[in-house]
């Protein structure tokens, strides 16, 4: 499996317009102090429980041990949504692209920013050659949850979870 991202831009979203405008870019987001910055204002807004140090942490290990990557939507220098994502490979499901986190920054939802997230990552999960993208999503989020039916998910299994 060729785990290579290759990153886009607004022209090749089929002539969508998103928003007001095309002028963005969907890039690979870095574990640099900078790009961490950029990041957590927004992913706090979904992951609220992490302090900034918790989630560098948690941002630089998974990076490593999972090779979890953050893409994001940039309009010049401003960062308006996230997704965070890996490669799985288990007996139950194949292959997949699995979305961990995806946020568009409050201020900017609704302007389809989210919905070019998810066609670009298709576009990864298709180059690389996976069976399906699959997700989680908390059971109050019914937002998240309209968006995603919106996108083509469908709700397929239930994740139950046992804390130690």
């Amino acid at each position: 499996m060729n785990n290579e991202i290759e990153m886009t831009s607004a022209e090749d979203f089929d002539g969508t317009t998103v928003g007001a405008s095309t002028d963005f870019e969907i890039r690979e987001l870095t574990t640099s102090e900078a790009d961490i910055d950029r990041i957590y204002p927004i992913i706090h807004q979904l992951r609220d429980h992490l302090s900034k140090e918790d989630f560098a942490e948690r941002y630089v290990e998974t990076y490593e041990a999972s090779n979890y990557r953050i893409v994001g939507v940039m309009v010049g220098d401003e960062l308006r949504a996230i997704a965070g994502f890996r490669f799985l490979l288990n007996m139950a499901v194949g292959n997949a692209l699995y979305i961990d986190d995806l946020v568009v920054s409050s201020e900017w939802r609704s302007e389809g920013y989210g919905a070019a997230l998810v066609k670009y990552l298709e576009g990864v999960a298709i180059a690389i050659g996976v069976d399906a993208i699959r997700l989680d999503s908390a059971v109050h989020r019914l937002d998240a949850h309209r968006f995603y039916e919106r996108e083509g998910f469908y709700f397929y299994s239930k994740h139950f979870v046992r804390e130690l």
